[in-house]
């Protein structure tokens, strides 16, 4: 098949299009309706489409004779633990766990927060929800009790559904006490909270509201799928927001299901029956679309990893893991090949171990710098690809489509649109940019199935943020630009987010929390560039007038207190005091200048500054405390 022929046809003929991969579902209703348009901007696919996605992802394989295929490869490197479950054991767990929320009162339309590390019971908690219409909201376990708090607050959901403990290389990470403290902040008050006891150890304190996860099972009576509109929320999942309030991003079921089913055969290139693995979390998008819901659609057996990929027990446990469970399709983060790489240069690792099953690596989350790309073409000898999306897309937007037509990889590019998706380059006034000028990356209207519906009870938000800029489009609030070969680029954020290994995180939250330390007068947080994590941030603080203290003082005690607000993921360690920040005459800081400054990247001197000698004082800062493209060990 021609790419260009296959995408041309989405573009040009986008319901015939999606009305033929819609077919490759099983629908309790077939939609008659394939696309709705309700106004300029707003478009609903399959909206008259009835369906359930926890049939689809393992009652479907069960009825058609595959029981016994292992749809789930647990391994846990961390508690030396194994499971391999099978579609039918996946549906008895399921179907008893739903039973077991429909007990506790939840019925279609309420709403649960799943708060849990990478272990089994997290993907049974996600396909229960979905079983009986209760839309989930994972909350990534890095994530400290004020940030649970917020989403708490946010979705209010009915219950909360944790585990006692995670643990993560040789430390125990405290779930259950997470949920208590963020219960206890939160103004929304949850009914109860679902415990899964993992008896590693850690003390964990009985509350009133607490139910026993085994104990509920023992009671419950298995429940069946529940037939819901296609338009019918699966899940609502937290991404980082310009000013500091996560947006919870709203996923229908049948454009979603329709999307990810497309993506396994045709962006992925893997078939029925195979093991695929994406080495993230359950928290990310990636988890929910390429650990539970996409592999299980397509019968896939999918890999839930509760380690790293070093120190659990060394840079050898991704080629472990793909060699034991003949992984064709693998996916992670470019920081996990680069903190391999490091570990092991030459690539020894890989050698001890029998990788002849995989086909594909792809890599996502973050920009894939060339040298990465380059060693692990070397190093694995299988076509390796990075590709772009989002959490507001839920599935790829660039990419090398395997399953179509492979294409050259280009270093430094996610690849061509994939399809469904008019990826355009646009100027601040709204016109195409010529070929390699950088632009704002958009996606002209409609979306293809499968990306976001709706922000969370703020539709006005989801309006504002993403369709407002450019009338007729989707703004992915990153710049790019389209080589003469059609070919996209992404550069970076074009506003306050940055990318901390793959995860989104808001250098706004991080503001707040610095400018609130009773020292600080002002300050600004940016990203710099990681040659680990891709990105890590900064913060600029001026003091106070006659604020005396110790500069590692207040740095210790700034980063203890964004610890503790947004968690160690955050991965804010450095924090400078500077005489003054560099502004617009109308007040404005400029931190796209002082981020380019210290990565070394092309810079002018705004004729818009108030002072152009902040330049000089701010290098000088830079150049002391080692802090630049040549220092990124800090």
């Amino acid at each position: 098949m021609r790419y260009q022929e296959f995408y041309q046809k989405s573009i040009e003929k986008p319901e015939e299009f999606w009305k033929e991969q819609a077919g490759q579902l099983d629908w309790y209703t077939f939609p008659g309706t394939i696309l709705q348009q309700t106004s300029a901007s707003d478009f609903r696919w399959f909206p008259d489409g009835e369906l359930n996605m926890s049939y689809l992802c393992i009652d479907k394989h069960v009825e058609e004779g595959f029981g016994d295929q292992v749809a789930v490869y647990y391994d846990s490197p961390v508690t030396q633990s194994k499971q391999a479950i099978t579609f039918f054991q996946l549906r008895d767990e399921v179907s008893r766990l739903a039973g077991g929320l429909a007990r506790l009162g939840l019925e279609k339309g309420d709403t649960a927060i799943i708060y849990m590390p990478m272990i089994p019971q997290a993907i049974y908690a996600m396909l229960a929800c979905a079983r009986i219409g209760v839309t989930h909201s994972v909350v990534f376990g890095g994530f400290a009790p004020h940030e649970l708090a917020i989403r708490i607050d946010d979705c209010k959901p009915k219950v909360i559904i944790t585990a006692s403990s995670g643990i993560e290389v040789d430390r125990l990470i405290p779930y259950k006490p997470f949920v208590d403290a963020a219960m206890e902040e939160a103004k929304h008050k949850p009914e109860n909270v679902l415990v899964f006891h993992r008896k590693l150890g850690a003390p964990v304190a009985q509350k009133p509201y607490d139910v026993d996860y085994q104990e509920l099972l023992k009671n419950a009576s298995p429940i069946p799928p529940v037939v819901l509109a296609s338009n019918h929320p699966l899940y609502i999942l937290y991404t980082s927001g310009t000013t500091g309030t996560p947006k919870g991003i709203v996923r229908d079921t049948g454009g979603y299901a329709t999307a990810l089913k497309f993506s396994m055969k045709y962006v992925y290139g893997i078939e029925p029956g195979a093991t695929y693995w994406a080495a993230s979390d359950v928290g990310w998008v990636v988890g929910h679309s390429y650990i539970v819901y996409g592999p299980l659609l397509n019968r896939n057996s999918t890999v839930l990893f509760e380690g790293k990929p070093i120190k659990t027990p060394d840079a050898s446990t991704f080629w472990r893991i793909m060699a034991e469970y003949k992984v064709e399709v693998m996916f992670t983060a470019p920081t996990a090949i680069r903190a391999i790489k490091k570990e092991d240069p030459q690539g020894a690792h890989i050698k001890q171990f029998d990788l002849s099953y995989l086909k594909y690596q792809f890599l996502a989350g973050e920009r894939c710098d060339a040298a990465t790309l380059r060693w692990t073409q070397e190093k694995l000898k299988v076509p390796v690809m990075d590709h772009w999306w989002q959490t507001e897309s839920g599935w790829p937007m660039l990419a090398n489509m395997a399953g179509v037509e492979l294409q050259e990889v280009k270093p430094g590019s996610a690849g061509l649109p994939v399809c469904g998706y008019n990826v355009q380059v646009l100027n601040e006034n709204g016109a195409p940019c010529p070929a390699a000028e950088e632009g704002d990356v958009v996606v002209k209207l409609p979306l293809p199935p499968g990306c976001l519906l709706d922000i969370w009870n703020n539709p006005q938000r989801f309006i504002n943020g993403y369709l407002q800029k450019f009338p007729g489009y989707y703004l992915s609030g990153d710049g790019g630009y389209i080589d003469d070969g059609g070919y996209v680029y992404i550069t970076g954020r074009v506003d306050d987010i940055i990318n901390v290994a793959g995860h989104r995180l808001s250098t706004a939250e991080m503001e707040e929390i610095v400018a609130a330390h009773p020292a600080v007068a002002e300050c600004a947080v940016f990203g710099i560039h990681c040659a680990l994590k891709g990105q890590k941030p900064l913060g600029l603080v001026v003091l106070k007038s006659g604020v005396s203290l110790e500069e590692s003082s207040l740095q210790g005690e700034v980063v203890q207190q964004v610890r503790h607000e947004i968690g160690a993921i955050a991965s804010f360690k450095k924090l400078l005091v500077v005489k003054r920040l560099p502004k617009t005459r109308s007040g404005k800081t400029m931190r796209k200048l002082l981020r380019n400054i210290a990565d070394e990247a092309q810079y002018s001197v705004p004729s818009t500054i108030d002072d152009p000698r902040i330049i000089e004082e701010i290098k000088e800062v830079y150049k002391h405390n080692q802090v630049g493209i040549n220092y990124t060990h800090i």
